[in-house]
């Protein structure tokens, strides 16, 4: 069946979906995918997966892909973040079964992404984009498409979409922020840049930002036209944003957990969720904020999200008529309701009254709870301790700052001290390098060597000599010249240097096989291949020895025999 494209793709192969739940690392897991197509997603993506990651690691792929497949999580597209072109087809290849689209992200703004150089931070590099999108669009049985973030310019975001569409991609999902818009920081999504890239591109086109509720959902199509939209935030506080309803955040908060045992996942995929769900109702009761914060298990966290849901039931009892809710939320706490995002200025405040999460784990931590890691760790060795107080205090190597040797004589760690001491000729006993004793013992024995002190004489031997000799007995060329050099008396002795000239013997071959009407001997090119050749034609001499280079002219090679059987040969050109 041949691959659909475009619109065809979107209508057939996604069922014309218009409510999407947005890739969330570590949230949009299938569990949370499962529980939002139950309340109107009619597509979902898995969290961003690494390329490299998932090539390499084969557990990766399990835990994050092979073990989700699930018949109910259809249509689903897969979205990997790369920076080869290469590395990122190899992972969508061995994604593509499970899925129905692959997926580029270059919409992520987050710093980890700046020091991977992937995500938003690839967006001024069209060059290398048109090729990963190029290369997939080709190979892949699946489509490609791309999620991405505006440039303030609406013009320079209109040709950026213009070129992935030309590239390959088959549908565009447009995030109307900006990679500086995030956190809080994030602002108000343009609208106005997604509707233009809508108009200017003749694929499917998704938008994303500002969807906190169905209405948003509807005018967001009707204002710019598009496809479809897709929610992150609003989601994770609300999965029944696209039902349009608001219910009780227990029965959601069950409801989820009952499908993760059934589809497992991570405890912290878990309490992150939970987290979300409950956030308003934790702004009330901080003391339960800190038992979510601590449990370690997935019935502790059920029992906390029981405790939250009593608690609850309490305040609707105690509710009176006309009351509005408190902190100008749009409901009441204990019902699902859309989160927004404080600026700089009002981050401050909300959590003036309780401890963060990752302050509360880290105490428990230090005290009794350990991770699961640490648990096996300590199971392997009992006496292992995680007090940072009890941890040996290391000194840092003055340049990179790794631990330095103890008994390192430049104060540096083995890699620093191993090219300080062999740029300097020292030693460095403490890592075992001695660099400054070898070569004393190396110029110790030469100076027992007699023989190697010598002057060397220089004798030519004359190649027309060695073409004659090779011509009329019909040798090949290292055999006459061996025969000569021991016929001259040049294999007796000390060290002896003969200066060949391999263009001079090819020559005076040509032209004595010339007259006898036969080719030139042991060569495939019209042209010399200089030294090269002259190492192939003096395996007889060099049987028993050692090969080094020395410096030589392009026209010639320097050839050192040696009593000792040593032969240099050099192999500059």
């Amino acid at each position: 069946m041949p691959k659909l494209q475009g619109f065809e793709f979107w209508s057939r192969t996604l069922g014309g979906a218009r409510h999407v739940v947005a890739p969330m690392v570590d949230q949009s897991e299938l569990a949370w995918r499962l529980l939002s197509r139950r309340h109107g997603a009619q597509l979902c993506y898995t969290p961003m997966l690494h390329a490299q990651v998932f090539v390499r690691d084969a557990n990766y792929r399990k835990e994050n892909l092979y073990c989700d497949v699930c018949p109910e999580d259809r249509p689903l597209i897969v979205q990997f973040c790369a920076n080869d072109p290469e590395v990122f087809v190899q992972a969508a290849l061995l994604a593509q079964d499970y899925c129905d689209a692959i997926d580029l992200n270059l919409g992520c703004p987050q710093m980890i992404a700046k020091r991977g150089h992937y995500g938003a931070f690839l967006q001024e590099e069209w060059d290398l984009l048109q090729r990963m999108i190029l290369l997939a669009h080709e190979r892949l049985s699946v489509p490609v498409t791309c999620k991405i973030r505006v440039f303030p310019e609406i013009d320079k975001t209109v040709r950026y979409a213009q070129m992935l569409e030309k590239a390959g991609c088959q549908l565009l999902t447009v995030h109307g922020r900006t990679k500086e818009q995030k956190g809080p920081m994030a602002g108000t999504a343009s609208w106005e840049h997604i509707k233009a890239v809508r108009k200017a591109v003749g694929i499917p086109v998704f938008a994303n930002g500002n969807i906190q509720c169905l209405q948003d959902v509807e005018r967001c199509i009707q204002d710019t036209g598009v496809q479809g939209v897709m929610s992150a935030e609003g989601n994770l506080h609300n999965p029944a944003l696209f039902e349009g309803r608001s219910p009780a955040v227990w029965e959601l908060a069950e409801e989820y957990l009952d499908i993760v045992r059934q589809h497992p996942c991570p405890l912290s995929y878990v309490r992150a969720h939970l987290f979300k769900l409950w956030h308003h109702t934790l702004q009330v009761h901080q003391q339960l904020r800190e038992e979510l914060a601590k449990v370690k298990t997935l019935e502790g966290v059920a029992a906390v999200s029981q405790a939250l849901k009593l608690r609850c039931q309490e305040d609707m009892s105690r509710q009176q008529e006309g009351v509005r809710p408190a902190d100008n939320l749009p409901a009441f706490h204990w019902i699902c309701q859309p989160y927004i995002r404080p600026g700089p200025r009002e981050g401050s405040k909300e959590n003036s009254g309780g401890r963060s999460k990752r302050a509360l784990e880290e105490e428990e931590g230090s005290m009794e709870g350990l991770s699961k890691n640490k648990l096996k760790k300590q199971l392997r060795n009992p006496h292992k301790t995680f007090d940072p107080s009890l941890k040996p205090k290391y000194a840092k190597c003055d340049q990179c700052g790794n631990p330095k040797g103890n008994r390192c004589v430049f104060n540096l760690c083995r890699g620093c001290c191993k090219k300080r001491a062999f740029r300097e000729t020292a030693d460095c006993p403490g890592h075992g390098l001695l660099f400054k004793t070898k070569l004393e013992k190396s110029l110790a024995w030469k100076g027992t060597q007699p023989g190697l002190q010598e002057a060397q004489q220089a004798l030519h031997l004359d190649m027309d000599l060695v073409a004659e000799h090779s011509c009329s007995q019909n040798h090949s060329f290292g055999t006459s010249l061996e025969f000569l050099a021991h016929q001259q008396g040049l294999l007796k002795g000390g060290a002896t240097l003969i200066h060949i000239s391999s263009i001079q013997y090819l020559d005076k071959m040509r032209r004595l096989r010339t007259a006898q009407g036969a080719s030139t001997p042991h060569t495939r090119q019209s042209q010399p291949r200089g030294p090269t050749l002259l190492c192939e034609s003096m395996r007889a001499l060099i049987r028993p020895s050692r090969m080094s280079c020395v410096s030589s002219s392009s026209r010639a090679a320097t050839v050192v025999l040696k009593a000792a059987a040593i032969l240099c040969i050099s192999a500059d050109t």
